[in-house]
């Protein structure tokens, strides 16, 4: 009664396909979409905000009708955006304000340099346009790095 079993080899299954995937490629997929969906739009604001302050600076410096009023206008503008650093910032005067603006800079153009003439500027009946073109680069970067925008 001994009837010999016949013998066979061992068949492994098919290896699994590529296609469709797996669910948790589709996640990973989702998910790497959803990141970069993110990140874009992230991006996109934070260029619109940065287009929108140096917007509001160049508008206010357009409004004025003379060098002394740009002066004027950029002294605003940089106390306004000092607030956002210490809230005693407008409130300073002469060259502690001026000593104020120039922190956080490795060069002391405020004190020394084109930025002197927030002191007095404004004031003057005229301003010479020179002097107020470099102070408006000046105070245009240092407005955009404190409002958040470089």
């Amino acid at each position: 009664m001994d009837v010999p079993l016949p013998l066979r080899d061992i068949h492994q299954p098919d290896a699994p396909s590529l296609w469709p995937l797996a669910p948790g490629w589709w996640m990973l997929i989702v998910a790497v979409a959803l990141v970069a969906l993110l990140l874009y739009v992230w991006q996109r604001r934070r260029q619109r905000r940065r287009r929108d302050i140096a917007r509001v600076f160049d508008q206010a410096l357009e409004a004025a009708a003379t060098p002394a009023a740009e002066v004027a206008a950029m002294s605003e503008l940089l106390r306004r955006a000092a607030r956002r650093h210490d809230r005693q910032a407008d409130r300073l005067q002469g060259e502690p304000w001026l000593e104020f603006l120039d922190r956080g800079s490795k060069r002391s153009d405020f004190v020394d340099g084109p930025g002197r003439l927030l002191l007095d500027g404004g004031y003057r009946r005229e301003a010479d346009a020179a002097q107020v073109a470099a102070l408006r680069e000046l105070a245009r970067q240092r407005f955009l790095r404190w409002m958040g925008a470089r």
